[in-house]
Order: structure tokens, then sequence, then C-alpha cells
């Protein structure tokens, strides 16, 4: 049996009602935004104790280790809690597509507001 999350951590966390809180992976040294998923409690202990990333599926209903079956991993270097304790931060290194279309990241796909020339 593991132990639980940290309580101190715990308590600072706001989740959705379904227990849920928003988690934001980044690559490490390129600050770009790879992709965003949810964890619940265990999967942040898992990811904390384990450094790597750990995520709950809301349509599966189970946790999923990023990579455990594409091979395309996310080594957690670092974990933050924004000020308003609802979202983390991950920063990673990303091995391969963090996106499970096969893409970089999630956010490759379609521009809504492009930069100004």
């Amino acid at each position: 049996m593991s132990s639980p999350l940290d309580p101190a951590i715990s308590a600072r966390l706001k989740r959705t009602p379904d227990g849920l809180i928003c988690a934001v992976a980044q690559q490490r040294d390129t600050r770009e935004v790879l992709m965003v998923a949810w964890m619940d409690d265990e999967a942040l202990r898992r990811t904390l104790a384990t450094r790597r990333a750990t995520y709950y599926s809301r349509s599966r209903q189970q946790l999923w280790v990023k990579g455990e079956t594409s091979g395309h991993t996310q080594y957690v270097h670092e974990v933050r809690l924004d000020c308003d304790g609802d979202t983390l931060l991950l920063l990673v290194d990303q091995v391969g597509a963090a996106c499970h279309t096969g893409d970089r990241t999630c956010f490759d796909a379609t521009v809504l507001l492009a930069p100004e020339a």
C-alpha cells in the first residue's frame, strides 16, 4: 500500500467537483507548452515520487503514465502550484510527441489569433 499525498500539499489544492486538478506540461529548456491534462491526488503523489508524469484519464477513469504505451515519456524536473491552488505546472523533458495525435505539442493544430506582423 502506498502512502497518501502529503497532507500539506493536499490542503493547498483546489480541485474540481470530481476531485481533479488541471496540469500543464511545459518543456523545461524551451518553455514550449506541450499539453494539458488532469491529475487526482494519486497521480500527483506518483508524479512527485517517481518523476514520471502520471495523469488521470477522465474518459477511461484511470491513471496513466505518460509514455507507458507510446514510449513518448515525460521526465518531470519540477512541479509548481499556481497562486490559486487550482493548476499545476510540470516542467518536463519530453521524449517524442506530447500529443496523442503524434504532434510535438497539443497546440500545433489550430491558431485562433496569429501574432501581429
